[in-house]
């Protein structure tokens, strides 16, 4: 069955509304840094290699697609895509990192350009760039500013590569579109899940952690949202899968607050409301448009 561009920003932009409590469900958590990457990512990759094998009904062809070039590659952008996240928010600056990752409009609509020759729109330009302006207003209210010492530029190197990740996983997806979605993504996240399990070793001490944030995060937040922005890049332009994606860094804070107390500032709730406001405008120009 058919469906058309709204429909793509429709799953776009509810799997970034269930992406949102994931910063609080890692707060509540109380787990840190790599022993989290190896809870969260093997337990999403286990829910989407468990949703594939329960509803496949071509295995062996959906095996082959996913063994091709187009399927490895994205598993492997799924993979480095958690891990260089992971890294880069526990062992640097996380202002640098975040806007590094708001960049991930810009990537899809160049790599969509250079590997599929889908051309932007200025409308999706304009917009990218009020998002750009409220998530640095936003960021920058939440730390006060950035350096410019080594350790800012590293994690600016970090969160480039997390939005380099994101943004041809989606362009190969919609090029690729025999490449199951749940199978290829869940052995990238479920890779990096080993990864991080491996090197902090399965039976660390969970002293002090509480499970059921994680378990929530793992099992359903991360799966059922990566999977719809996954399948909404086959829909609509990947630019626009993320543009809406960015979401969670303005909505994320408003649940961390809700949850634990961290109130935000007045120009994290001004960025917000500009970010907010610029996809509400977008959408309601694409809904006329359609």
């Amino acid at each position: 069955m058919q469906r058309g561009p709204l429909y793509g920003l429709g799953l776009a932009t509810f799997g970034a509304l269930v992406l949102t409590p994931d910063a609080m469900l890692m707060r509540l958590s109380g787990m840190e840094g790599v022993q989290m990457l190896g809870w969260r990512s093997s337990l999403m990759g286990l829910v989407l290699l468990g949703v594939w094998a329960a509803t496949s009904r071509q295995k062996r062809a959906d095996l082959a697609a996913s063994l091709s070039l187009g399927g490895m590659a994205i598993a492997l952008c799924q993979a480095v895509n958690g891990a260089l996240f992971t890294f880069g928010i526990v062992g640097y600056p996380v202002t640098p990192v975040l806007l590094g990752v708001a960049t991930v409009p810009i990537l899809s609509a160049l790599l969509s350009w250079l590997l599929m020759g889908e051309a932007t729109g200025r409308a999706t330009w304009l917009t990218i760039g009020a998002v750009l302006a409220g998530l640095t207003v936003a960021i920058f209210g939440k730390s006060g500013g950035v350096g410019f010492d080594t350790a800012s530029l590293i994690g600016a190197a970090f969160g480039l590569g997390v939005a380099l990740c994101l943004a041809l996983s989606f362009v190969l997806i919609r090029h690729h579109q025999t490449v199951p979605i749940p199978l290829a993504v869940g052995l990238g996240a479920l890779a990096a899940g080993i990864t991080g399990l491996t090197m902090t070793g399965p039976v660390q001490s969970l002293d002090g952690i509480t499970l059921w944030p994680i378990i929530v995060t793992g099992g359903l937040v991360l799966p059922i949202s990566f999977y719809c922005l996954s399948l909404a890049s086959r829909h609509t332009a990947t630019a626009n899968v993320s543009l809406l994606l960015l979401l969670e860094t303005v909505l994320g804070p408003l649940w961390v607050w809700l949850a634990i107390g961290e109130a935000p500032t007045a120009l994290m709730l001004v960025g917000g409301a500009i970010v907010v406001g610029s996809l509400a405008l977008y959408l309601g120009l694409q809904r006329r448009r359609y």
